[in-house]
């Protein structure tokens, strides 16, 4: 399928190996940077149109969020999500089905006001409230060696579904990315997962809009 990835933070923290290798499956391995592995945030909203089809009703201006993680399997970096929240409660029934992902119906709420967004999702015991927004319009790609590049520049994703490893690849350009700033009002994302985020994100970049393809899953070790 199609995707329209619109208004998206990436909310960064380090968080020491031991304690995020209990919840991730031990075939998935950890990857590092600077001796740490890093969780994400990330809130955003958009569309989606399946390939060769036209656009479904319901499917533009979706928001989701997802809480994430990165893992390297057989030489390829990719993303593993520990949640992911949505306002459509097709995509979870799909996404469960097909890409065995950890989805989540969620109530949420996107205004841009023009200078921030707003943006705020609950579901049970995890909340997330927070403004954000790019701090000039100047973009920049992520330079290989950083940790910006180790925590965007991915282009697949890894599920785990009984004894089989999932991967599904993405592709976009590379990310144009621009600086930001956040107020983070209440985050109880990381916490529903099991996880402890101390503080405010190590590291935060913006992107306006990024055009997506999304491919069927496929299994790479059974």
């Amino acid at each position: 399928m199609k995707q329209v990835w619109r208004d998206l933070l990436f909310a960064h923290w380090p968080v020491p190996v031991a304690a995020l290798r209990p919840l991730v499956p031990a075939v998935l391995p950890l990857d590092t940077f600077d001796g740490q592995v890093w969780v994400t945030i990330a809130p955003f909203h958009m569309d989606i149109q399946p390939r060769g089809l036209p656009a479904l009703p319901g499917m533009s201006r979706i928001p989701e969020l997802n809480c994430r993680t990165y893992v390297t399997v057989d030489g390829k970096p990719g993303v593993y999500f520990f949640s992911l929240d949505i306002t459509s409660r097709f995509a979870v029934w799909a996404a469960r089905s097909f890409y065995h992902l950890p989805y989540f119906h969620a109530e949420m709420q996107v205004e841009d006001s023009g200078d921030e967004i707003s943006y705020s999702s609950r579901r049970a015991d995890a909340i997330w409230h927070s403004r954000y927004a790019p701090l000039s319009a100047d973009t920049h790609r992520a330079l290989p060696g950083t940790a910006e590049y180790f925590l965007t520049e991915r282009y697949c994703l890894y599920a785990v579904h009984g004894s089989r490893v999932c991967r599904g690849d993405v592709h976009h350009a590379p990310w144009p990315l621009q600086r930001a700033h956040t107020e983070i009002e209440k985050n109880t994302i990381s916490e529903a997962a099991g996880i402890a985020l101390h503080g405010p994100p190590a590291l935060l970049s913006f992107t306006r809009e990024i055009e997506v393809l999304v491919w069927w899953p496929e299994i790479v070790r059974s």
